[in-house]
């Protein structure tokens, strides 16, 4: 390897690790975020769905719905009423 391309490779680790010391920063930060808003009643685990749903294009959204509610329709976490809003007892 040249010296040249050498520095060049030290440079892009050097850069690479400097990026995920402020990556895993800013990580503690949003846990910190998380932790305050777990102490304000809000539930942390629903907050990261809405935050994953969000960055999602809403037919990708749309569709992975419509997949969830089949497949636990199909398992019967859903119950059928026939459409008129009453589960069959």
């Amino acid at each position: 390897m040249h010296t040249n391309d050498a520095a060049k490779l030290r440079q892009y680790i050097e850069k690479i690790e400097n990026l995920e010391v402020e990556k895993n920063d800013l990580q503690e930060h949003i846990s910190d975020v998380y932790g305050q808003a777990k102490g304000d009643g809000f539930d942390p685990k629903i907050m990261r769905k809405i935050v994953r749903l969000k960055r999602m294009k809403t037919e990708d959204r749309e569709a992975e719905d419509l997949l969830l509610d089949s497949y636990m329709l199909a398992l019967g976490l859903i119950p059928t009423d026939g459409g008129n809003g009453e589960s069959g007892s």
